[in-house]
């Protein structure tokens, strides 16, 4: 808050004690508008933070998005937009987009048909899904990963068996829209189950040179397959980031093709 007007009195802002030195009064009034300015700061931190805790409670029962009912989704729609206009109308600060965020509920149809597949099918599990933005000191845009980790039950580790990643570029179009082009999709980071790797090279006998082969091959795996429409173009769209600070991402699929909250989690091991 600026001061323009200096602040005065009837009184000398220095008095006369009985020594040869003066002592200057204190400046009040300028100290309790800085109090209300940092009390008003204090109370809006405080209700952005609760607001932000009720929309986690919205989705906490939700599966990711898998079983939202229409009440539910009415909710987390009214908590949604009561967090999304703090900081409506800023710039998104690509310094904070860096990282590694986790989601935590989305209604995008194309991330709910592997949650429903991993619900129907006995032979397939997925695990957590990430969003790992790449980006730090950019102004203009940067790299975003979509990592979704997944499981074949016995075959490989639970729910943390193997990676599918979805790479694409992004480009800072406005001050909180962002352009997705889509580069590639590959699987890796395949973790063999115990069992399986039993199968392969049994421990109670020699393990053979093919069967240590076969293991690192497993092991070192990698598909990858560039993203190509049936006109063989890029593959792309505007993602609007509708909130962001140090522990929370809320993101629009421009067009109504989803809404995504994620919070910031660890980076994640290659």
């Amino acid at each position: 808050m600026a001061f323009t007007t200096p602040w005065t009195s009837s009184v000398s802002p220095l008095i006369r004690t009985g020594h040869s030195h003066r002592l200057p009064l204190p400046p009040s009034k300028p100290f309790r508008c800085l109090a209300r300015v940092s009390s008003a700061a204090l109370s809006e931190a405080a209700d952005l933070e609760r607001r932000k805790h009720d929309l986690l409670r919205a989705v906490q029962d939700t599966r990711r998005g898998l079983t939202t009912t229409a009440d539910q989704r009415s909710s987390i729609e009214e908590s949604l937009v009561n967090v999304e206009r703090y900081g409506a109308g800023t710039g998104v600060d690509l310094g904070t987009l860096d990282g590694t965020w986790r989601l935590n509920y989305t209604s995008a149809s194309d991330v709910l048909v592997l949650l429903e597949a991993s619900e129907r099918l006995p032979f397939f599990q997925v695990g957590q899904i990430f969003q790992k933005f790449e980006c730090r000191d950019r102004t203009d845009g940067g790299i975003v990963r979509n990592v979704v980790r997944w499981s074949v039950p016995t075959l490989l580790e639970e729910q943390d068996g193997a990676t599918l990643l979805v790479t694409a570029k992004f480009y800072v179009v406005s001050k909180r829209n962002i352009y997705l082009q889509f580069e590639e999709i590959a699987i890796e980071n395949i973790n063999i189950s115990e069992e399986l790797q039993t199968l392969i090279a049994p421990a109670i006998l020699p393990r053979s040179f093919l069967s240590l082969q076969i293991l690192q091959f497993l092991k070192t795996f990698k598909a990858q397959t560039p993203v190509r429409s049936s006109e063989r173009r890029s593959v792309g769209g505007l993602y609007y980031l509708s909130y962001l600070d140090r522990d929370m991402l809320l993101g629009r699929a421009v067009g109504g093709r989803g809404v995504f909250i994620f919070t910031r989690a660890q980076p994640l091991r290659r």
